[in-house]
């Protein structure tokens, strides 16, 4: 694209959706806007508020990564940037590679933001070992493309440096610096009691795992107001629908399945919108658990927070902040979540956050971002933007029959079979378009080389299944 000094720098920001977004629960759990878990929304809301500034434009391209775009974006925009949290895992290896793919392509800068490893707490990438090629390509492209990489911390730092690699930055997580150069957490009560209002949050490996299950019951008994925050799809639909088709979901021991007491009770949340995730957790006194963003959402809140570290994504970054934190294999069942919150100190983490913001920044200047709180009106028009909308309540357990409940409910789910009905007599029709237009090429007496491209593209509208029904008769 050709430089023009009146138009502002486009910025393509891999994220599941725009900060400015608005969409109902129903609608952001089925196009699955924070793909799979709410704390993406954290650090991209972030990243997309820190890249907004006078002379730059951000602008949403989804989770999906579809290769065949390359040459859009090259055409459309002037910077790709891509905030990443534990991508270098093995489950993740696919969109990875796919990733990979699309940079390929790509001729305009590649910035990656706060990407991490996922692996043990003792910091042992052997489990990585088999995707190391994947791992290698994917940096190789990036860093060909930007002046280095910036990834979450220390583990990911020697664990690309062990490959050779050496344009790398620690830079943490961009979620943290959300309101710049400042961060202000107090201890508004000198102790826990039972009328503390507590957040607590966790993930299904650590609840299955590391006995994150026992930690949490024992707090639903001492804290009658204690509230479990979810984060992930799965929990969502148990939530809002009571069901998902994820066998993982059949947990009983989550908070978020119908049969645990906090989900009878109503003590269970989840937030599609991190505004409204951030807002709600201002009022209470403390937040704990294996969800490091579930934290970090605490923390902007202002609410002191530990982390129960269950791997090292989640450990390097409490290190790296200065969180307090504490293994979770090292955690007693019995923890009462007072004696976390007296231990917890945020010295490190208030004291320090300047000097990190100033390494975040000066990596971004570095691959030539901007910011706007060096170069714009530190986030002021974003928030008035923000400020402006009304996003949807937070996901609760369905446990009443309220006919306005119910009837937002059965709206939604009549208009989806309203859509899909649409969608199927549009297929149909269109197979029959096609499977005339192969009767006439048979007829005519060339149906074996007609058959071929007539079945490939009715294969792309209604997939598989429509082989046997287009098949020229023997």
């Amino acid at each position: 694209m050709t430089d023009e000094p009146s138009r502002k720098r486009r910025i393509l920001l891999r994220s599941g959706k725009s900060p400015f977004d608005v969409a109902s629960l129903e609608q952001s759990l089925h196009r699955d806007v924070f793909a799979t878990n709410a704390g993406n929304l954290i650090f991209s809301d972030a990243a997309h508020k820190i890249l907004t500034t006078p002379r730059a434009e951000v602008f949403s391209n989804g989770i999906r990564t579809d290769p065949s775009a390359a040459e859009r974006i090259n055409e459309e925009y002037d910077a790709f940037v891509v905030p990443l949290a534990n991508a270098f895992r093995p489950t993740f290896e696919r969109p990875l590679k796919r990733m990979t793919q699309l940079i390929k392509k790509l001729r305009i800068p590649v910035v990656v933001l706060g990407v991490g490893a996922q692996a043990s707490l003792d910091y042992d990438a052997s489990r990585l070992k088999p995707m190391e090629p994947t791992v290698r390509e994917f940096v190789t492209e990036v860093l060909n493309r930007s002046a280095s990489i910036g990834v979450r911390g220390e583990f990911t730092e020697q664990y690309l440096k062990d490959m050779g690699f050496r344009d790398v930055e620690v830079i943490g997580c961009p979620s943290m610096f959300l309101n710049g150069d400042t961060f202000r957490v107090e201890k508004r009560t000198e102790a826990l009691t039972a009328d503390s209002l507590v957040s607590v949050n966790g993930s299904h490996s650590a609840v299955r795992s590391h006995g994150l299950d026992a930690i949490i019951r024992q707090a639903h008994e001492r804290y009658p107001h204690l509230r479990f925050v979810g984060q992930n799809l799965l929990e969502a639909q148990l939530l809002h629908w009571r069901e998902t088709s994820n066998p993982i979901g059949a947990q009983a021991s989550m908070p978020t399945h119908p049969s645990h007491p906090m989900y009878r009770e109503g003590k269970v949340r989840l937030y599609v919108d991190p505004v409204t995730w951030i807002d709600e957790l201002r009022a209470y006194d403390f937040s704990f658990g294996s969800r490091i963003h579930g934290n970090i959402a605490a923390l902007l809140a202002g609410v002191p927070s530990t982390v129960l570290c269950s791997d090292s994504r989640t450990l390097e970054l409490c290190r790296y902040f200065g969180i307090p934190h504490r293994k979770i294999t090292e955690t007693p069942k019995n923890i009462d979540p007072a004696e976390l919150y007296a231990a917890a100190d945020f010295g490190e983490l208030v004291n320090g956050h300047k000097e990190r913001f100033l390494r975040f920044t000066g990596f971004m200047e570095r691959n030539g971002l901007e910011n706007t709180f060096t170069h714009g009106d530190g986030g002021a028009a974003f928030d008035a933007q923000l400020g402006k909308l009304s996003f949807p309540p937070a996901v609760r357990p369905w446990i009443d029959s309220d006919p306005e409940s119910l009837s937002g409910r059965f709206s939604w789910m009549q208009s989806r079979m309203e859509e899909l009905t649409a969608q199927n007599t549009m297929l149909r029709s269109q197979l029959d378009r096609k499977s005339g237009q192969v009767s006439i090429k048979v007829q005519a007496g060339d149906g074996a080389a007609a058959w071929p491209s007539a079945y490939r593209r009715a294969r792309r509208v209604v997939g598989r299944p429509v082989r046997k029904l287009l098949r020229p008769e023997q």
